[in-house]
């Protein structure tokens, strides 16, 4: 069994940045890993993916550029830097771990475990 605990989530100002925290139990390397999140009344959306040895990374369009998804193996931790936050960022972010491989790093049914969840809220 992955456990994953976020952390990191709080309220920012538009145009502020925010660092999530991902830390996960097990074999880490061993996971590809992704940030989802999930606005109130919204279905959840792919954020960011990272492959196991983090040579390959892929990001929704709405947050290209100003999101950036990193990992340290050595650290059992993987990142979501949010930078030049809107409003319309706000939302719970979950941390997704993914033991199989093969495509689908942005489909969230692809993912394993999951992380309890940390909020953003992005004031205007």
């Amino acid at each position: 069994q992955v456990q994953l605990v976020e952390s990191g989530g709080g309220l920012v100002q538009a145009g502020g940045s925010l660092r999530l925290s991902c830390a996960a139990s097990g074999m880490f390397s061993s996971y590809a890993m992704g940030w989802f999140r999930q606005a109130p009344g919204k279905e959840r959306e792919f954020v960011a993916a990272i492959t196991r040895s983090g040579t390959s990374t892929y990001y929704a369009a709405s947050v290209k550029g100003r999101f950036t998804i990193s990992r340290d193996n050595a650290k059992n931790t993987v990142y979501l830097q949010m930078n030049s936050l809107k409003p319309e960022d706000t939302a719970v972010y979950y941390c997704a771990a993914r033991v199989s491989s093969g495509p689908g790093y942005t489909k969230s049914v692809r993912y394993e475990y999951w992380g309890q969840g940390t909020q953003v809220t992005v004031s205007s």
